[in-house]
């Protein structure tokens, strides 16, 4: 199978050659994302491979059957950039990776925690100007705080275990409760507006839907302890950015990781070092020094690259083969 692979960056190609070390696919790599500007790089070939921030709409599945594309081997869990509806009535599959490594999400979202309860950054960058004060890096410890998880899927469950690690209180909002998970983890389901007022640091694993779109927003963020630290490592817009402002001004908000933010396509995963930043919200996000962002690394370890490409490259093989997709995203 001929596969046009986009948003390609080295770590993706390095994984995807590995997973396909025998030649099973003709892989053929493109620096661009897939949108209705790029679409035409498609021709030829019997399969896309697009990454999160690629745009498939309906006129862009639309041109990519057109040109012979009959699948589109999504190397994500998320699928919001498809118009899923779309592709099956047009008649292109449409498969993703659900889950590849939850743990390298899980640990990169306490690395942001950890970072900023403890002001390592700053103190790294006082340190390497030979500023050896302690002033204004006074932390807090996790151990008997409230550790409230928003989404209890299996990201959601590997950063309960190691809050629970720190010796966490461990609470979680998931709209599908799953008793045996919660006692076999060791944490209480609760509604939304209690994990809100009890949490003293609130984490984010849900989806990306239009339930959840916006989930922290003014309103819940009115509802939670003063002072209570934020991290997203899920999706961005599950997260009203002008609202998470004026709660980091008011002190609301203690502290906030990104690793995901609304408004990144185009911006996280690029080098844009020699030029103004054209994003206001980000660039005020930046100012403060109780956020720390990083650019949508939490999938970044080896072992998840491998599985990100073992999983996406077995979904081209079982379509090719005519078997079932086991991973095949539908509308329904």
């Amino acid at each position: 199978m001929r596969i046009a692979v986009f948003d390609t960056h080295p770590y993706d190609e390095r994984a995807l050659r590995e997973a396909n070390a025998h030649g099973e696919h003709q892989l053929e790599f493109f620096e661009e994302r897939l949108h209705d500007k790029t679409v035409e790089l498609a021709a030829g070939f019997d399969a896309v491979c697009p990454f999160v921030n690629c745009r498939l709409t309906e006129h862009v599945l639309q041109r990519l059957a057109e040109l012979g594309v009959r699948l589109v081997a999504l190397r994500a869990a998320g699928f919001n950039g498809i118009d899923i509806a779309a592709a099956e009535r047009i008649g292109i599959v449409v498969a993703r990776v659900p889950a590849y490594s939850p743990e390298a999400v899980a640990e990169h979202a306490f690395a942001l925690l950890l970072t900023l309860v403890r002001k390592t950054h700053r103190a790294y960058n006082r340190v390497r100007e030979q500023n050896f004060s302690l002033d204004s890096l006074e932390g807090f410890t996790l151990h008997g705080k409230t550790y409230g998880s928003l989404g209890a899927g299996r990201i959601g469950q590997c950063a309960m275990r190691i809050a629970k690690g720190f010796g966490c209180k461990l609470l979680a909002y998931d709209p599908y409760e799953n008793p045996k998970i919660a006692a076999d983890v060791g944490f209480d389901y609760v509604s939304l507006e209690r994990l809100l007022a009890e949490s003293d640091v609130i984490s984010l694993h849900l989806p990306l839907t239009e339930q959840s779109h916006h989930i922290i927003n003014a309103a819940s963020l009115a509802g939670t302890r003063r002072g209570v630290i934020l991290i997203n490592t899920s999706r961005g817009g599950l997260i009203h950015t002008p609202a998470l402002i004026e709660a980091l001004k008011s002190g609301q908000v203690g502290g906030v990781g990104l690793d995901v933010y609304e408004m990144e396509e185009g911006v996280f995963l690029h080098d844009l070092s020699d030029q103004p930043l054209q994003d206001d919200l980000l660039a005020r996000l930046m100012t403060f020094p109780n956020v720390l962002i990083t650019s949508h690394q939490g999938f970044l370890t080896r072992e998840a690259l491998r599985a990100i490409a073992e999983t996406t490259l077995g979904n081209a093989r079982a379509f090719e083969r005519g078997e079932e997709v086991v991973n095949r995203v539908s509308a329904g």
